[in-house]
């Protein structure tokens, strides 16, 4: 397990500073194989923000066929009033989440540049956004996604999920995400409640 200097979870904050930089976060092994090619055919920076941990093999053969730059996935197409954009390998847990209440999920695959017209789409049709990355929130994806929806007057909630504006201690991995809320219980805790009354909620990060 790695301790507090080799978590990397300030990766996508200081990365977003960057001008011009790709950030792409794979939710598993095709997604990673994809990115790899969308980089090395980029003309330009990219970065590639991926966890220390096993992924199911891919089911893709052959040479990866690289992404449209800042093209999101939606994988779960729900009723309900909530969109949970993921960044990362989170996916599963916050798919199984979305269950209970209906909600869309998305695969957000690119931390820059966002998929602005499908975050547009969302508010036409959503109240609230909850964004989930393994990652600090100070200066996180979520942050972008928050700022991108103020900026666009897009109306939405949005809830930001991530980890605290601290160093993580040492620990299995599977353990510091349910200890900060990021599997699936954690992340279906925020579905479901009242709107707080204001287009944008405060950051949510267990302490």
């Amino acid at each position: 397990p790695d301790g507090p200097t080799h978590g990397g979870n300030f990766d996508l904050s200081y990365l977003r500073a960057v001008p011009g930089l790709i950030i792409m976060s794979p939710a598993g092994a095709e997604d990673l194989r994809r990115m790899l090619a969308t980089g090395t055919a980029h003309d330009g920076p990219a970065a590639v923000r991926y966890p220390k941990d096993r992924a199911a093999p891919s089911a893709g053969g052959g040479p990866a066929v690289p992404l449209p730059v800042g093209q999101a996935e939606v994988v779960r197409h729900g009723d309900g009033p909530e969109a949970v954009l993921v960044f990362g390998p989170l996916l599963e847990a916050a798919t199984e989440a979305a269950e209970a209440t209906d909600a869309t999920v998305v695969n957000m695959r690119f931390v820059k540049p966002l998929d602005g017209d499908l975050l547009r789409e969302l508010g036409a049709s959503k109240r609230r956004l909850i964004t989930v990355e393994e990652n600090t929130l100070a200066g996180g994806a979520g942050d972008g996604v928050r700022s991108f929806v103020a900026e666009a007057g897009l109306g939405l909630e949005v809830v930001c999920l991530g980890l605290p504006d601290a160093f993580i201690p040492q620990g299995e991995r599977k353990d510091l995400l349910a200890e900060y809320g990021l599997d699936a219980a954690g992340i279906g805790a925020h579905l479901g409640r009242p709107a707080a009354g204001g287009t944008v909620a405060p950051d949510v990060a267990r302490q």
